[in-house]
């Protein structure tokens, strides 16, 4: 076959969506010999576009054209996209191939994947993971729902041993053949519903594709504490040897507290790893879990346990998760706008004395505030509502807080967020919802509240 030939009988590979997912899928396919084409229904980033346009990829935003679309024999789908959306059901339709980008990219690499996911905590104990193993000495990438994409990384020359893969719901969704050799589920409570029926079954389905396809030699490691994960559990099994967390059950294999209050983690008999919580760089029961996670993980992978320790003691938080701003005036300002759902900032009032101003509000995906109402009873002296329709947030906590204002803006919520509180008070950024509805993404609404707070 001559060179032109070749050409012609390239493979088509469509991507829907130009997002860092999508771009990045573009490249690798590119790299592996496909013939791309990018088409996003939106606005394609300015510096996307320069990155496909440098490597010679055809684009379209703002439309889908399906005469060109439909022709592919594979379509890689950014996680953002419902299943629901016209030109995907026109895909399926269709009987092509239809690929997220983690499951694309792990098709080109012999790393082992270690997959996280859950409701809560998930970027914490992927990044802390990720750190415990980079500073083992160990080729380790971070990716998935979190750093650069996935399937860019995979483009890369460089060879990694493993992959720290942040996995979402919408991620494992579009995941068929995908395998985890070691998964890990922190806990499920309710989040995204509106993208399940409201119903969480079906929502607890999701999250157990965390385990599908895998076979007796992988790891599933899970929280016992997790009422959402024991409820799956009855219907969801794995081959998989399995290791538990637990801050209520002792002597388990994997990880517990024992009766001096430290986390101790037994795997395979080896050595225990015993650390005391209180020298745990990232404080609150919620991390005490996250790092039972990231432990387990490292004690299957056989790591020394100084080394578990000294990343344990020295690890610092990820950005815009309760990252600690400023002090002005005697008052604290937390950064937790990564906190989307309920469950999230019921964790980030646990970790805080009482006199918080907190801020809430966004796009309510269908939040059920109950779960926070003792909480902000017992913590909260105002709330500060920030969004474009804050009549829920009034409803569920007019009986529980003496007064809540409601702010349009980032700079009018932290402007009177910091007249409400008084000299050893905390301002805690921690929405609970989606922030499409003032802000391009959680990351420009919780550097708007830094860029707010050093106004002051």
């Amino acid at each position: 076959m001559n060179k032109d030939t070749a050409i012609q009988h390239r493979k088509k590979l469509a991507i829907i969506g130009a997002g860092e997912s999508g771009v990045g899928a573009a490249i690798l396919a590119l790299k592996r010999g496909y013939d791309v084409f990018v088409s996003d229904l939106g606005s394609i980033p300015a510096k996307h576009k320069e990155i496909l346009s440098k490597h010679n990829i055809s684009f379209e935003e703002q439309k889908h054209t399906e005469n060109e679309i439909l022709k592919a024999e594979v379509v890689v789908k950014s996680p953002g996209i419902p299943l629901t959306a016209t030109i995907i059901k026109k895909i399926k339709e269709k009987n092509i191939p239809l690929l997220s980008e983690i499951e694309f990219a792990a098709q080109y690499t012999n790393a082992k994947l270690i997959c996280i996911t859950g409701s809560n905590g998930k970027s914490t104990t992927a990044t802390l993971t990720w750190y415990i193993l980079n500073q083992a000495g160990l080729k380790v990438g971070l990716a998935g729902n979190i750093g650069k994409s996935f399937a860019l990384q995979v483009a890369d020359k460089s060879v990694m041993d493993f992959y720290v893969l942040e996995i979402s719901s919408f991620m494992l969704d579009d995941m068929k053949e995908f395998k985890a050799d070691i998964a890990v589920l922190l806990n499920i409570t309710p989040d995204h519903l509106d993208r399940y029926d409201h119903n969480m079954d079906h929502y607890i389905d999701s999250k157990f594709r965390i385990i599908q396809n895998q076979k007796e030699e992988d790891i599933f490691i899970y929280c016992e504490d997790d009422a959402g994960i024991r409820r799956g559990l009855t219907r969801h099994m794995t081959p998989a040897k399995t290791y538990r967390f637990s801050q209520d059950i002792t002597g388990i294999e994997g990880a517990y507290l024992n009766k001096y209050n430290e986390m101790t983690i037994v795997v395979n008999d080896k050595t225990p790893f015993t650390m005391s919580i209180n020298e745990l760089a990232l404080q609150g029961k919620h991390n005490v879990y996250n790092n039972m996670a990231s432990g387990i993980v490292a004690k299957v992978l056989e790591l020394k346990n100084e080394s578990i320790r000294e990343s344990m003691g020295e690890y610092q938080n990820i950005p815009h998760r309760l990252e600690h701003v400023a002090c002005i005036s005697g008052i604290n300002f937390i950064n937790d706008s990564k906190a989307t759902n309920v469950n999230a900032v019921w964790y980030a009032l646990e970790s805080f004395p009482a006199n918080i101003i907190l801020i809430l509000g966004g796009v309510d995906k269908g939040n059920d505030y109950q779960m926070l109402k003792d909480l902000v009873r017992s913590k909260a002296s105002a709330i500060v509502c920030l969004g474009k329709d804050n009549k829920r947030i009034h409803e569920a906590f007019e009986n529980d807080v003496d007064i809540i204002v409601n702010t349009v803006s980032m700079q009018d919520a932290v402007e009177v967020s910091f007249h409400l509180a008084k000299k050893g008070d905390t301002v805690l950024l921690s929405p609970a919802c989606a922030s499409f509805d003032l802000f391009k993404n959680y990351e420009d609404r919780g550097d708007q509240f830094k860029k707010a707070v050093r106004e002051l």
